[in-house]
């Protein structure tokens, strides 16, 4: 939420409500000189007058997206398809908008379903990511299907006006993230599923991280989401107009359907609906369970999320494990070995595809070096002694991959990707001992701003850097004062002032998502809207007991359970699994398989039970009271676990303590 990218938790794809506030509401403010002089810079060193990316964007079109709003059951808009109509292909940016994350933002826009080659098909822009649809001997391949249910059979809909009306026979997730996966119900019914009927494929890994994503760290992913994708800002040149990735993300229903084929490594080969797929294992890439594909036939290669038409993340804003690039690289490498010297066109699960063999190796090998050449400078910097943020300053990509317009960061970004990448090797501390043990943010504020002769004081000599255009040292002082005094006003202003000019300069859509919604925030306070459910029924079925024990486990409250002692023995009726969980030392662990001679408690449930406690249909309470779970023992121990398990509050404070 990629990214994941919700259910990626990390999407947060349902920030749509109104509401409230009790700060003012401010208007965004233009772009300060600076801030225009800063774009127009940007103007001069790219090659804005190649056209080329247009003409692959728009080519195989065969249909508009319908114009209609999608909504859910309840009468929740879920997508809309008109909301990015201010953003006209071949216009100028707006100052209020980097020039080349403006363009990128019109590829985006570029919408609806088109022909990749005979027998591959995409709809665009009805979500984050496309939907792909291939025609077989016997019916239809879907490669992931969306974020949101009611997405997902729209694209399949749309498809249908204009081709025959074949059954569904196969699913491929290409990887872990819920834009990838999450409207899978609404191209396939799960009884075809269970039946035969219809085959799931994904790489080895899959579920165990689209459950680790959605639910262990899912609130705060998802609330970190909220600012990533910019899904608390109105569409506008001086708000959200894309994500660099895709315009933005769905609202609807996030599903899952566990898969039934699982690719384990390089080189495995299946043959679905009749033709022939060589599969690329990519673990640790743009997702922790990836994987890339060959389709033999149609010498079409499908990269998945590893080759699209920007530089990727390394490191999701939204908060993710890091990934390796040079893994990464070595990946994209593997993939020209096995098929550049064959291949006639690449797609991806986001953006348009490439044709043409020189032109599909150029894009590969381009994109491989961009990863390679990140991962070895940031080392070889690193071993000169220069620590993450010094790195991160100098690194700059050689010209020949910096002035493509798909290498540019308009998701990820270099600047963090080479701090993610120091991080991956050396962790977070810079070896300076003055930052090993540095005091909490909001401590430290307070004596920075004692130091610098008080808040008047700091506003006073920030305002003068906000004058010179210095917009990146006034946001990191000014947020001293906040720290210090969240509730002085004139410092939350002029903090937002500041990370409002660094929005309409970023060209990295996560970016100028972050700043504006900081912005937003600052001034507006934070507003309590719908929050998105991480943990959804289908993740929630989907995890092993294993997975929902180690979520119990991260939502222990430490000091509710200190001092307390709990052994508790475990059987699930229906799956004939048991377990012993002790809570102990503040900490609560499961073991499978070996049940306690003297546990506090014993306890019988089924696993469906524990799934409608966990889901919230029902209480612990009246769970017991309708003999649904069974104890012998001291029923107070019980009471004990689950009377110690936090619920996570979503909106928590980003940009203020």
């Amino acid at each position: 939420m990629k990214g994941s990218r919700l259910a990626s938790a990390a999407l947060a794809t349902l920030f749509l409500a109104t509401s409230t506030s009790a700060w003012t509401q401010q208007a965004p403010k233009p772009a300060e000189d600076a801030t225009k002089q800063a774009n127009a810079a940007l103007l001069k060193e790219l090659p804005f007058s190649d056209k080329t990316s247009f003409e692959l964007a728009h080519k195989g079109f065969i249909a508009p997206l319908p114009a209609a709003l999608i909504k859910g059951e309840q009468g929740n808009l879920v997508w809309d398809p008109t909301k990015y109509n201010f953003i006209k292909e071949g216009s100028d940016a707006p100052d209020t908008v980097n020039p080349s994350l403006w363009r990128q933002s019109q590829l985006l826009n570029i919408s609806g379903l088109f022909q990749v080659m005979d027998g591959i098909y995409q709809v665009r822009n009805l979500d984050l990511s496309n939907m792909t649809i291939v025609e077989g001997k016997d019916g239809l391949t879907i490669m992931d299907p969306l974020i949101s249910t009611e997405t997902a059979k729209a694209a399949l809909d749309l498809y249908y006006q204009h081709r025959p009306k074949k059954p569904v026979v196969a699913v491929i997730y290409t990887h872990s993230h819920v834009d990838h996966y999450g409207g899978v119900r609404g191209v396939v019914d799960e009884a075809d599923v269970k039946a035969g009927k219809v085959k799931i494929y994904a790489p080895l890994g899959f579920l165990e991280h689209a459950v680790a994503e959605n639910v262990m760290a899912g609130t705060a992913m998802s609330r970190r989401a909220s600012y990533m994708y910019g899904n608390l800002l109105p569409p506008s040149p001086t708000g959200q107009v894309g994500a660099g990735l895709g315009t933005t993300t769905s609202a609807g229903t996030v599903t899952l359907i566990p898969p039934t084929d699982i690719i384990e490594k390089t080189g495995e080969t299946r043959t679905i609906d009749g033709l022939t797929y060589q599969f690329l294992y990519a673990p640790g890439s743009e997702a922790p369970a990836e994987m890339l594909y060959y389709i033999k036939e149609k010498k079409a290669l499908n990269t998945a999320e590893d080759s699209t038409h920007t530089l990727h993340n390394t490191y999701s804003l939204r908060g993710a494990k890091i990934r390796d690039p040079l893994a990464w690289s070595k990946y994209l490498n593997e993939a020209l070995a096995m098929w550049g010297d064959d291949v006639e066109v690449m797609y991806a699960m986001h953006h348009w595809p490439v044709w043409g063999k020189k032109e599909v190796q150029e894009q590969l090998g381009m994109q491989r070096d961009m990863y390679r050449y990140i991962n070895d400078e940031t080392l070889r910097l690193a071993n000169m002694g220069y620590n993450k943020e010094e790195i991160a300053e100098q690194v700059r990509l050689p010209k020949a991959i910096a002035t493509k317009f798909s290498n540019r960061g308009y998701y990820g970004s270099l600047n963090h990707n080479v701090r993610a990448t120091y991080v991956l090797y050396l962790g977070w501390f810079n070896g300076n001992p003055a930052t090993l043990h540095t005091l909490p943010i909001e401590e430290g504020a307070k004596r920075y701003v004692d130091m610098m002769g008080g808040t008047d004081a700091l506003l006073k000599k920030a305002r003068e850097y906000y004058a010179k255009g210095d917009y990146r040292w006034v946001a990191e002082v000014v947020n001293y004062a906040v720290f210090a005094d969240p509730k002085n006003q004139a410092a939350r202003d002029l903090q937002a002032d500041a990370l409002e000019q660094m929005g309409y300069q970023a060209e990295s859509g996560p970016w100028r998502n972050f700043y504006l919604t900081g912005a937003k925030e600052l001034r507006e306070g934070v507003k309590k809207l719908p929050v998105p459910d991480t943990a959804s029924p289908d993740t929630v079925r989907a995890m092993t007991l294993d997975m929902l024990f180690d979520y119990f486990a991260v939502r222990l409250n430490r000091e509710k359970a200190e001092g307390k002692h709990v052994v508790l023995n475990v059987d699930f009726t229906d799956t004939k699994q048991q377990y012993t969980l002790e809570m102990v030392n503040s900490v609560l662990n499961h073991t499978e398989g070996k049940l306690a001679k003297e546990p506090s408690a014993s306890v019988s449930l089924t696993r469906n039970t524990l799934n409608d406690i966990m889901l919230k249909q029902t209480t612990l309470k009246d769970a017991l009271a309708k003999g649904d779970v069974k104890i012998t023992g001291d029923q107070a121990k019980l009471n004990d676990v689950f009377g110690s398990l936090d619920d996570f509050e979503f909106w928590f404070n980003i940009v203020t303590p």
